[in-house]
């Protein structure tokens, strides 16, 4: 049931509860949880903070812990399939489920007792109508199943009444069950059509923060979270660019409220001071962190606009930078090292030179914030950083580990920690670079008719990293622009990218990732989920669909060949 008034329905109900908190590793869920554990602080609301990681890990978490809570909060995880047929909970249980996936399973939305869904609902949800795809069973099957001709039961009415009365019962029944394989029918066009693409909705961050704007307990931190999970949806590709445009105008109003609230302060400007400032600025990754010759050869937008895994690349590269006018020793010094001259007007310059080389919209918009004098840092920073600590594999750490990092990360107290993400993140962005210069420059990328398909190799430099779902889907998104920047095959251009890498080489299995066909006017509309298990099923293929996202499963390497032939099949 979708939850209309958050404060009385949600968080009046749980104020004075005991609650498992339930959180999905992804970023925007990790500002989400950061929001709510604000606010949880503000009313002294005991809680426990639990990572799930999958399907099966919620439900051996459920399992623990049904026993001590009788709410549950989803961030995430949850909405997409029908909870109580997977965690078959006892009647008491409540849970209330932030979830920015898509399609909501119709059976979440139509009960109206234990699943409470904290939904934006002028989302593009497209829910069918209840008397669509429920209807009573009631009615008896067999209709008038007393008066079915039985012959032998003494009756003294004549039998040629008795038959034409039969007949007439018997094409009642006839025409219900017609009726009733219509209906079915029916319907399972309905839910084909409804649950056939799966696709991401409003930022589980920005509800949380428009709960605690309407309770005015709203502060720039809750702000400043919400704002890198919007930014995140953008970075890992789930929501079209409209979309992110209309939420950071959202934003933005929060921003100059809360700027213009702080202005007659007297400490707006002490050592310790946080500013939000909305930025028109580059798209270049860690720029401000990183040399920008650096920057501009690993930022997805300009190593594919310039093609820079090929010589020819290479050699606009070194125009760009000249027709700039910035010295090389600058360009390949720490951007806190350049000179101030050059800096003042930096982006300017870029926007400029960038137009000539075909890059025109090289600026986004996007958020950056000031803690005191010293650190500066936009919202994409944060994300790939966040990222980046969360899916850390240099150290043999427990996924909760990672996790505890990257939401620590977050704070402001922890920036010693944050900077520490941002290392690990310029060492994840290089490896996305010199794996996709590989895989292009070595024609890895098979057209296998309705889609392109990669398959990543045991061996390969930083194979590792790529066994993750958030640092694949970078390298998925990353790769399929690269090639379609590269191919003059027309055709290729407008097709969705599958992407197989090692998952576990002890027990054979990889992981595989579809994404929708790279386009700046994209929907953003997956439909590898339904595509992947109907292709498991008919095939017998050893698959595990345990991600939150369904266009991530797992495959064991013998089943892959009868695997992908089945979905060409599917597809084509």
């Amino acid at each position: 049931m979708f939850v209309t008034d958050i404060r009385k329905e949600f968080y009046d109900v749980v104020v004075n509860q005991a609650m498992a908190l339930l959180v999905s590793p992804d970023i925007d869920a990790l500002c989400a949880c950061k929001v709510l554990q604000a606010l949880f602080h503000c009313d002294h609301v005991q809680y426990t903070l639990i990572p799930v990681t999958g399907w099966q890990d919620l439900g051996t978490v459920f399992m623990e812990h049904k026993d001590q809570y009788q709410y549950f909060v989803l961030i995430n995880c949850g909405a997409n399939v029908d909870l109580l047929e997977t965690l078959q909970p006892e009647e008491d249980s409540v849970f209330f489920i932030c979830d920015t996936h898509r399609p909501v399973d119709v059976v979440n939305v139509y009960n109206d007792t234990q699943i409470k869904l904290l939904i934006k609902q002028d989302d593009d949800l497209g829910v069918p109508p209840y008397d669509d795809i429920f209807r009573d069973d009631e009615e008896n099957e067999d209709g008038d199943g007393e008066d079915s001709g039985n012959e032998s039961d003494g009756s003294t009415e004549p039998s040629g009444k008795r038959r034409r009365y039969d007949e007439a019962s018997l094409e009642r029944r006839i025409e219900r069950q017609r009726a009733r394989r219509e209906w079915e029918a029916r319907r399972r066009e309905i839910l084909f059509d409804y649950e056939q693409y799966e696709f991401h909705g409003t930022s589980a961050a920005l509800l949380m923060f428009e709960l605690a704007w309407v309770m005015s307990k709203d502060t720039k931190d809750m702000l400043w979270w919400t704002i890198i999970g919007l930014t995140d949806q953008l970075v890992h590709d789930k929501i079209p660019h409209m979309k992110y445009v209309t939420d950071i105008a959202t934003l933005q109003r929060h921003v100059s409220r809360h700027n213009h609230r702080n202005e007659d302060e007297e400490n707006s400007l002490s050592i310790d001071c946080m500013r939000i400032s909305f930025e028109y600025d580059l798209r270049l990754v860690l720029y401000q962190h990183w040399s920008l010759f650096e920057s501009i050869c690993n930022s997805c937008y300009t190593s594919c606009n310039l093609k820079l895994w090929s010589m020819n690349g290479q050699k606009k590269l070194q125009e760009l930078l000249a027709d700039m006018g910035l010295p090389l020793k600058q360009v390949r010094q720490k951007f806190n090292s350049m000179d101030m001259t050059i800096k003042e007007n930096l982006r300017d310059v870029i926007e400029e030179s960038a137009n000539k080389f075909g890059m025109k919209d090289i600026r986004l918009q996007t958020f950056g914030v000031h803690f005191g004098f010293k650190n500066r840092f936009l919202a994409g920073d944060v994300v790939h950083a966040a990222a980046a600590l969360l899916e850390n594999v240099e150290k043999d750490e427990t996924g909760t580990d990672n996790f505890i990092k990257a939401l620590d990360c977050l704070s402001r107290s922890n920036l010693e920690r944050l900077h520490l993400g941002i290392d690990l993140a310029k060492k994840k962005l290089k490896a996305i670079q010199q794996t996709v210069a590989s895989c292009i420059c070595t024609n890895l990328i098979l057209s296998q008719g309705p889609f392109l398909y990669c398959h990543l190799m045991e061996g390969t430099p930083d194979v590792k990293l790529f066994s993750k779902p958030l640092a694949l889907t970078l390298l998925c998104k990353y790769l399929l622009k690269a090639f379609v920047c590269s191919t003059r095959n027309k055709r290729c251009k407008i097709l969705p990218l599958i992407m197989a890498s090692p998952l576990d080489v002890e027990k054979g299995t990889l992981i595989v990732l579809g994404i929708p066909p790279e386009s700046d006017t994209s929907d953003k509309k997956n439909f590898f989920g339904r595509a992947f298990e109907k292709a498991a099923e008919s095939t017998s293929s050893r698959t595990i669909h345990d991600h939150f996202d369904t266009s991530i499963i797992e495959l064991k390497m013998e089943d892959r060949g009868k695997f992908l032939d089945a979905l060409i099949t599917l597809l084509s």
